[in-house]
């Protein structure tokens, strides 16, 4: 009975105490706060439903969710679910205290005064009167300056809100969306895109890789893909452990190798391990002559030239490359046939990138090959079906043997006459990679140049040679997007997986998972009945001048541009916007952003909560909650999975999801959501449409799933998924793009590419960034503020301040409110190492001001051995849903506030912001130097923030369940 009432950080004391597993304590969370009251008759009883977790990241993890007389008391790991090995977190438990807060919102709102005011005065007001009002805000700034002054911001689906990933911008004629995928996947996605297959980042940890490199990630707490338990078992299993981070990673105790670079340096570090596995031999011969563009052949004295290719979104261009094409060398000759030296028949040799097959060669799907032999697979996962290498033999279809050569200087003659040096891709990286030999990328990282060989060696010297197949990918994440060079080490990375004979094998980069249907990006992130924007509508995106590459991707304007625009008008007036769970504390700087909602004509939230973002808003739109969602669900990553997030308990009354907002909006508009067969589908309806290929109903998936579980990819779709080394079949789905037909895309080999080879030398990078600074083969650039780039500003503020690290209890910006989570972690922590903590008198739990030249803010005291002197480390995104006041007290902690943006301070190809690696001054918070007298934060009033998990606040956050009856 003891167990029964304990709160839920009472007994996670116990637990470290007595030596209980963690996963025990979902068996503590029923308990007087969330069992009590009297039953409701029309849902009594207890019953347990099958569901995919949304606590965090797009993680897919599987859960049971209990439901006693209507009210969810309980949620636990599914052990069934494959994926996530019955992981369930204190994020995913504390999903109860969400759904029945008392400061959720549970209705919509208007604000009656003015925006910048401390309390906005808000006052309920029924879903008819704001979808009005926001129709008629949407149609008079279409009207005044045209839809391209509306923007959008979507956050991490967490309740799949991605109105504005697409719908939003299809439903006002708008390109202008300030999502978080610029610095979250986005940089990996776009990079891989360009190099080898969109998302090809992914890497497949579900297939247990023989050799684990952590790149950049703490996947054992939280992650966009395969995390938390998966990872654990991961690292256990591995023949060699490998991790390459600034600071010590909670796994990475247990690591056999960690490479602490400098923080901003992982570019630098890519191209060293490329350097040493080609200068050790290590690279997979057959894959770089046949699956890259390393045997084309680079002319410099031709003008740059191409044919028409598709842009990832829409529209056409003409690509823009110096590699030599048959046109160059011939009248009437191919632009998309790309000439190669043969050196077994001594002569030049084409290779087509609209059919992705060379001279001669008469392709087929091969079907050759045998069963994956991976270790320690979670028992009944498929070990699929691994493809032979297929070369360039008559065995293989060649009318004749040929030998792409990857070295030497050839003579060719242009069609004008004039005879030209050639060289091959390969060669000119190799060159290039001399500049990255391990004793010189010691001194710009600070690792040692052994260790950095010996990490390459092991990483890609095959284990298991009989296996036919490498070792696994790398599991790189954000973290290297955000100082200013991601593109550049993103797609050295991708190179480096490929050229190791890691790409699409078990445990390798493999993209996203392939089901038997398309599962966009969530419900409402797409209208099924409208078109994409035109080309003429995306040229306007606002960014595209500093970062043209945005014209071929489509997909995203440059956050910070966007900003600036609100502030200044240029290069154009933003004058309406509306998020959908997003949030204006990530990407560039917050204050900087704070300002600029001033400038705003009208801005809608849609939340569970009044955010800081919400505090600047006009209209505040209620959410459902992910235990109030119905949505079939694909793993976003590798892990294979097929489910769904199934309704476990029925919404507030005046909740709607996110999908019903979206169509709502559309309906009030006059604008139609669905298709002609159904221009008005129900949100059932909707995911009806999802799912059609399989053949079933949301209602007998949502029955299937419920009876049999997750399902096996690999077995659901074995040709597309469940088959390794597609790029020789042509079964990798994500190669159409564009207006190309998927019956024209799957019916070609290869890659992604405008090539369809993976491309060493980036041709789209090459057509839309020709200035030679940009590099069409991966280079590394340190970051603007680094001590090498700018000693000066070092010299004032000396330490390297990297952040964003996950927390255990968090995500981003969320469960700040919820009180399990707030007691484990009550106030966001600064990493400090221990020497130089003494030598600025700080100590354990001291609040410490962390400035630079943008601003100053408070976090306490961690001091860790696991980050070098010199460096910190700082949490993101931090605010206090506690304080009585619009902004929420985001300026008090958020580290936000002291990113520099701006071009020169942005990653130069996708505008992925400057987050990491920047410099601070850093001392302790007095009452002499600190607001109020007070080291702790306070709010405008001098009330302090909750940073105790003693702070009586904290209960008044457990769950009302009478507020939600009467909403």
């Amino acid at each position: 009975m003891a167990l029964r009432t304990m709160t839920r950080r009472t007994f996670a004391k116990l637990a470290a105490a007595t030596g209980i597993a963690a996963t025990i304590g979902t068996t503590a969370v029923g308990g007087t706060a969330l069992a009590e009251g009297e039953p409701n008759e029309a849902t009594s009883g207890t019953k347990r439903i099958r569901s995919c977790c949304r606590g965090c990241g797009k993680m897919e993890c599987g859960v049971w969710v209990t439901v006693q007389d209507g009210r969810a008391i309980r949620i636990e790991g599914d052990e069934s679910a494959f994926q996530s090995m019955g992981h369930c977190c204190s994020k995913s438990q504390s999903s109860m205290q969400a759904a029945y807060h008392p400061d959720r919102l549970y209705y919509p709102m208007k604000r009656t005064a003015a925006r910048g005011e401390d309390d906005p005065g808000w006052v309920r007001i029924s879903w008819d009167e704001a979808l009005a009002t926001i129709a008629q805000k949407l149609q008079e700034c279409i009207d005044r300056y045209g839809g391209e002054a509306i923007f959008g911001m979507s956050g991490t689906s967490r309740i799949w809100g991605l109105f504005a990933y697409g719908a939003l911008g299809q439903l006002v004629g708008s390109p202008n969306m300030a999502i978080p995928w610029q610095v979250c996947k986005g940089p990996r996605h776009w990079s891989a895109a360009m190099t080898s297959l969109f998302q090809g980042s992914w890497m497949e940890m579900v297939a247990r890789p023989k050799v684990y490199v952590a790149w950049g990630t703490a996947p054992e707490l939280s992650n966009y893909d395969d995390s938390c338990r998966t990872m654990v078992d991961v690292c256990r299993n591995a023949d060699k452990h490998i991790i390459v981070d600034p600071r010590m990673t909670n796994l990475g105790k247990e690591a056999d190798l960690w490479l602490n670079l400098r923080p901003g340096t992982d570019g630098a570090m890519a191209l060293a391990w490329n350097n040493v596995v080609v200068n050790h031999d290590l690279i997979d011969d057959l894959f770089v002559k046949k699956w890259t563009n390393a045997p084309f052949l680079k002319c410099d004295d031709i003008e740059p030239d191409g044919g028409e290719k598709y842009r990832f979104a829409s529209g056409t261009y003409e690509l823009k490359t110096t590699l030599l094409k048959e046109s160059d060398i011939k009248e009437g000759g191919s632009k998309d046939r790309f000439m190669v030296w043969d050196n077994l028949n001594n002569r030049l040799t084409w290779y087509d990138s609209v059919t992705g097959m060379w001279e001669g060669e008469d392709w087929k799907p091969p079907t050759a090959g045998k069963e994956a032999q991976q270790d320690h697979l979670v028992p009944g996962v498929s070990q699929g079906w691994v493809l032979d290498p297929t070369g360039f033999s008559v065995a293989d279809g060649f009318e004749r043997e040929i030998d792409p050569a990857l070295f030497g200087e050839f003579d060719v003659t242009l069609k004008d006459g004039r005879t030209v040096k050639v060289r091959p891709v390969w060669e000119m990286f190799c060159e290039h990679l001399e500049d990255y030999t391990p004793e010189k990328v010691a001194e710009i990282t600070g690792v040692p140049a052994e260790k950095i060989e010996e990490a390459a060696i092991a990483y890609a010297t095959r284990l298991d040679p009989a296996t036919g197949y490498g070792n696994g990918g790398i599991h790189y994440q954000l973290a290297i997007e955000h100082s200013c060079n991601a593109v550049g080490t993103c797609r050295a990375l991708d190179i480096l997986v490929g050229i190791t004979g890691n790409w699409d094998v078990p445990g390798g980069a493999r993209s996203g998972t392939q089901g038997d249907y398309v599962q966009k990006a969530g419900p409402g992130s797409v209208a099924p009945g409208q078109p994409g924007l035109p080309v003429e509508i995306t040229e306007k995106t606002i960014g595209i001048e500093d970062y043209p590459v945005l014209s071929w991707w489509q997909s995203w304007g440059d956050d910070a541009s966007i900003w600036k625009a609100v502030e200044t008008g240029d290069p154009y007036p933003l004058k309406v916007g509306w998020s959908c769970t997003g949030d204006f504390m990530c990407m560039s700087n917050s204050l900087q952003k704070w300002k600029a909602f001033m400038n705003l004509d009208f801005f809608v939230c849609e939340d569970l909560w009044k955010t800081p973002t919400a505090g600047m808003a006009d209209i505040l739109l209620p959410a459902e909650h992910w235990l109030e969602t119905n949505c079939p669900r694909l793993s976003q990553g590798c892990s294979g999975a097929r489910g769904a997030t199934v309704r476990a308990i029925e919404p507030p009354a005046n909740v709607m999801a996110d999908l019903e907002v979206a169509m709502a909006i559309y309906d009030k508009m006059g604008v139609q959501w669905g298709t002609d067969d159904n221009p008005h589908p129900t949100p059932e309806e909707n995911l009806d449409l999802i799912i059609a290929s399989t053949g079933q109903t949301w209602a007998e998936y949502k029955e299937d799933f419920q009876k049999n579980g997750w399902r096996d990819c690999k077995v659901v779709a074995p040709d597309t998924w469940g088959t390794y080394r597609r790029y020789q079949t042509g079964m990798m789905p994500l190669k159409c793009f564009g207006d190309t037909p998927p019956e024209v895309a799957m019916a070609r080999p290869g890659f992604g590419t405008p090539t369809l080879k993976m491309e060493i030398w980036s041709t789209i990078l090459e057509t839309f960034m020709p200035d030679p600074e940009n590099h069409a083969i991966p280079h590394y650039t340190e970051p603007p503020l680094s001590p090498t780039s700018n000693p000066e500003m070092c010299e004032k503020y000396p330490f390297i301040a990297t952040t964003g690290r996950r927390i255990p209890v968090y995500f981003h910006s969320e469960h700040r409110q919820l009180p399990w989570c707030r007691e484990l972690w009550p106030a966001p922590r600064i990493e400090i190492n221990p020497e130089d903590a003494a030598e600025l008198g700080i100590e354990q739990g001291d609040w410490v001001w962390i400035e630079n030249e943008n601003g100053k803010i408070r976090q306490t005291a961690d001091i860790y051995y696991g980050i070098s002197k010199g460096v910190v480390n700082l949490e993101h995104q931090w605010w206090f849903p506690e304080l009585d006041q619009a902004d929420k007290g985001f300026d008090l902690c958020g580290c936000n506030c002291l990113v520099t943006t701006g071009k020169g301070f942005q990653d130069p190809v996708t505008g992925s912001s400057y987050l990491r690696s920047y410099p601070v001054k850093i001392y302790k918070a007095t009452p002499e130097n600190s607001p109020f007298g007070n080291p702790v934060p306070c709010d405008h009033n001098g009330v302090e923030i909750i940073h105790s998990a003693s702070d009586p606040r904290l209960k008044e956050w457990l769950p009302n369940y009478e507020i939600r009856k009467e909403a």
